[in-house]
């Protein structure tokens, strides 16, 4: 029988027919919204402000990570290199980008008022690039909630072991 648990976490999923099951799909979540931020960050003079820079090499750099593990499991490459722990990289992967996600959304949100006039173009994107990196933060902190019950197993613990004698 299949681990169910290797799920990264919710997002939109393909039908369940296409190339395997639905929980080894990463989420793409992260992807769109990802993008969104540094579209809007990159489409301002963010050049002259160091906090956007930060968050655009959070941005990009999570974006692009996140696209080479999307064709990892699209192509299922993954199950060819069965010798990498697949759900502890996911996990190990997935509470980085939250940590590194908050510290972009903090920044970026912090920045706004002081980088731009209130009501102008450019306050409006900084702004919107800020809520949405407070979703993209959220969407990889469920996904590191998905991968750390994939990487722990459903329902192994110590006393449903101990209980079915080490067979749970």
């Amino acid at each position: 029988m299949r681990n169910k648990a290797t799920a990264w976490g919710p997002g939109l999923w393909p039908p369940a027919g296409v190339a395997g099951a639905w929980t080894q799909w990463p989420c793409l979540a992260p992807q769109v919204l990802g993008l969104l931020v540094w579209a809007l960050i990159a489409d301002t003079p963010y050049h002259l402000y160091p906090a956007y820079g930060w968050v655009m090499f959070v941005a990009v750099f999570l974006w692009l990570v996140t696209i080479v593990f999307f064709v990892l499991y699209l192509f299922q490459l993954h199950l060819k290199l069965y010798m990498v722990p697949w759900p502890l990289v996911l996990m190990i992967f997935n509470v980085t980008a939250t940590v590194l996600y908050v510290t972009a959304f903090i920044t970026c949100s912090a920045a706004v008022d002081q980088t731009s006039l209130k009501g102008s173009r450019p306050y409006n994107q900084r702004a919107a690039a800020s809520f949405f990196a407070s979703l993209v933060m959220i969407a990889y902190g469920a996904s590191a909630f998905f991968s750390f019950q994939a990487w722990r197993g459903v329902g192994s613990n110590a006393a449903t072991s101990q209980v079915a004698g080490g067979y749970a």
